[in-house]
């Protein structure tokens, strides 16, 4: 398997890399905008030590419940890396080119929470023993918000908290791309009376909201993921994900306060706009090389050797990598919880008291609904 790899790797050095080379002369870019060659080379790099990665995680499949999720983390490298150097060589089409990776870093966000989920709940009851420790309390600048109690009402609010991030990142990056359609997105300019910073906006909550959830449901079980190594790996989705959204942020922001000199270089057929994206894009495939050595270490699969289990073939793996299923569930289980929350603001806006509703309805549902019942109105 690593002579083929080996293979791999120089069937891609010999036909990839001079298909770049070539791509740039025809494309006859000027010297100083030689970006997507050189982007093209750190891709190339990249993408042999992910995909080296992921394909003994697939080999070494021991732990499903856990590897699932981690072959999805990983993915998000070489889909990084592709996008970044898409973006280079087709700079006008930016919003078309980004609109997978911006849906795939919240879909990665849900994964590294349902993965840390997983490992506890193999190893414990994880509700109740959160419902055994003392209470977290909530972090600047959230301090004011009553405490989420220890276990079921914790791990439910985190779980939803990150999971609104999977619904909102790809409704905005519908909106965005309809609003493109119709010449009012704007894209990397702060005015009124374009889509671009009020669909920057919520994109910025959205993910603030993820992250905290993450930080504190982290906060909430730190010694139970110490020996699972979990600095690392937060580190990892953090900077990949959250880092390169906030570079991009910094970047139009510098761009339209005219703070980075080589916007001077922008001519009547490039904009500023469009030279802000490919400064973007440049840094992720660097930075992409330098996450794939670091996941690599970081989610790496000799933990996960274990000659006494069962192995399972490659095609096994590789389909329940494809196996979305549990995403849809907890998405169908998210509209519950937010339309649940919905009705309950409208009845307490109409002066209806939704614990005598619960009541009255408390004896027509089974024992199980009830508990069901019970634990959506404690976690809404």
């Amino acid at each position: 398997l690593r002579v083929s790899h080996v293979i791999l790797y120089i069937l891609v050095l010999l036909v990839a890399l001079p298909a770049l080379i070539i791509i740039s002369i025809k494309r006859e870019v000027a010297k100083e905008e030689k970006t997507a060659l050189i982007g093209g080379i750190f891709v190339i790099l990249t993408l042999p030590v992910s995909i080296g990665e992921i394909t003994m995680h697939m080999v070494y499949y021991s732990r499903p419940s856990l590897q699932k999720h981690v072959i999805r983390i990983l993915w998000m490298v070489p889909i990084y890396a592709l996008n970044g150097w898409l973006g280079l060589v087709y700079s006008g089409q930016g919003i078309y080119v980004d609109s997978a990776r911006e849906c795939y870093e919240a879909y990665v966000i849900y994964n590294f929470l349902v993965y840390l989920f997983n490992y506890l709940n193999e190893e414990m009851d994880l509700e109740i023993n959160l419902a055994l420790k003392p209470q977290v309390r909530h972090y600047f600048p959230l301090c004011w918000l009553p405490n989420w109690k220890m276990g079921r009402e914790l791990v439910h609010n985190c779980k939803h908290g990150i999971l609104q991030y999977t619904v909102v990142r790809p409704l905005t990056t519908a909106v965005a791309f309809i609003c493109e359609q119709k010449g009012c997105y704007g894209e990397g300019e702060f005015r009124w009376n374009v889509a671009f910073p009020y669909i920057l906006a919520v994109n910025n909550v959205s993910q603030f909201i993820a992250m905290y959830c993450l930080v504190l449901f982290y906060k909430a079980n730190r010694e139970e993921l110490r020996p699972m190594e979990p600095i690392g790996k937060f580190v990892c989705i953090k900077a990949v994900v959250f880092f390169s959204f906030f570079q991009s942020v910094l970047i139009y922001v510098a761009t339209s306060a005219g703070l980075l000199g080589f916007t001077a270089a922008a001519t009547e057929n490039e904009s500023v706009t469009s030279i802000s994206n490919k400064v973007q894009n440049f840094l992720i495939c660097i930075e992409m090389f330098i996450a794939a050595l670091a996941h690599h270490y970081v989610f790496s699969y000799n933990v996960y050797v274990n000659d006494l289990v069962e192995k399972r073939t490659l095609c096994d793996a590789f389909m329940a990598m494809w196996d979305v299923s549990d995403v849809q569930a907890d998405i169908k289980e998210h509209f519950g919880v937010v339309g649940y929350s919905i009705s309950n603001i409208n009845k307490q806006l109409r002066g209806q008291s939704t614990l005598e509703d619960g009541l009255e309805s408390a004896s027509l549902i089974s024992p199980s609904e009830q508990r069901h019942t019970t634990y959506n109105t404690v976690q809404a």
